[in-house]
């Protein structure tokens, strides 16, 4: 099978937060990057018996940006309940990927406008006041740790392999 989605991880090594960002960023993308040229029937598809669907982790990574970035890091309070489930029935595809977009400029602007790696979060996660630093590794982590998932999805979709 050919890695028709290939591409370098980021070279990116002029500060913490830059180079932080550039592999946050790049591990956004190779979420995305599974979604691209697919139909609404493939991205909802069920091809592993948890129900996870290439739809769904996007609109899971949508709720873990707005949760980590936007209610840790920032305190913007919620109205409605935290809901980190994949399951993506009834929801618009589009809506979905567009809130994922909105949701990852939104965290940008806020990583940016904390600036210090060191800085605390506005709400305690675990009774604790972490910080940016620890945010952004917990968000690389999750979001790299589901775009092997994406991945792994794709492939079973049509084949296409790649980061």
């Amino acid at each position: 099978m050919a890695e028709t989605q290939r591409r370098p991880v980021p070279r990116n090594d002029s500060g913490e937060i830059d180079t932080a960002l550039a592999f946050l960023t790049f591990a956004r993308e190779s979420v995305l990057k599974k979604t691209h040229g697919l139909d609404d029937e493939q991205l909802r598809r069920v091809l592993v018996d948890t129900g996870t669907t290439l739809l769904g982790l996007v609109h899971h990574l949508t709720m873990a940006e707005r949760y980590w970035f936007g209610y840790h890091l920032t305190g913007v309070k919620s109205e409605k309940d935290w809901d980190f489930g994949m399951d993506a029935a009834g929801l618009d595809t589009a809506q979905v990927l567009a809130d994922y977009h909105t949701a990852i400029q939104a965290s940008d602007a806020a990583i940016r406008a904390a600036g210090d790696p060191s800085a605390p979060v506005a709400e305690p996660i675990d009774g604790e006041f972490r910080t940016l630093r620890w945010v952004l590794a917990h968000m690389t982590s999750e979001t790299a740790r589901h775009a092997g998932h994406a991945d792994i999805l794709r492939e079973q979709i049509d084949g296409t392999t790649g980061r």
